[in-house]
């Protein structure tokens, strides 16, 4: 497909936009860009939104990121590229980004676990992540926005 179903809808409402930006940036803030490009990758895999599986490789190769890592995102739990927090943070984003699969949709073994590598405000902001990447994603999936027209910068 070479073209979205409908204009983006932050375009059509271009304070969505706005909002979402600003979002996206108070996010950065207190935790590294890679782990935060990871777990942006692996919640775009689940819920497959082929914009941000591609733009968010490149952002994450842009801030230091190696291919080997990158490519083994989606089977994180068998390689041992992560670290003990990055394995938290993933395992938070899997268990956010699929909240309606299991009926304790956060275990507290998952949080537990983050909470351990993570302080309140880390915890914050790596759950402010993991939700505006969902949004994201749901927004260029539901349109099917076709990669490519999104650069990075």
């Amino acid at each position: 497909m070479t073209h979205a179903r409908m204009n983006h809808p932050v375009m059509v409402l271009p304070e969505a936009m706005n909002v979402l930006q600003s979002l996206g940036a108070l996010t950065k803030q207190g935790l590294p860009e890679k782990l935060l490009e990871l777990v942006h990758l692996r919640a775009s895999q689940i819920n497959g939104c082929s914009v941000c599986v591609d733009m968010h490789p490149k952002v994450a190769r842009k801030a230091g990121e190696t291919d080997e890592r990158l490519f083994a995102v989606s089977a994180w739990r068998d390689t041992p590229y992560f670290s003990e927090a990055e394995r938290a943070a993933l395992a938070l984003t899997e268990a956010v980004t699929r909240l309606a699969d299991r009926e304790d949709p956060v275990p507290d073994a998952i949080w537990n676990d983050a909470a351990k590598h993570f302080d309140e405000r880390e915890l914050a902001t790596l759950i402010l992540s993991i939700a505006t990447i969902n949004v994201w994603n749901r927004l260029n999936a539901t349109i099917k926005m076709p990669v490519g027209v999104w650069k990075v910068a």
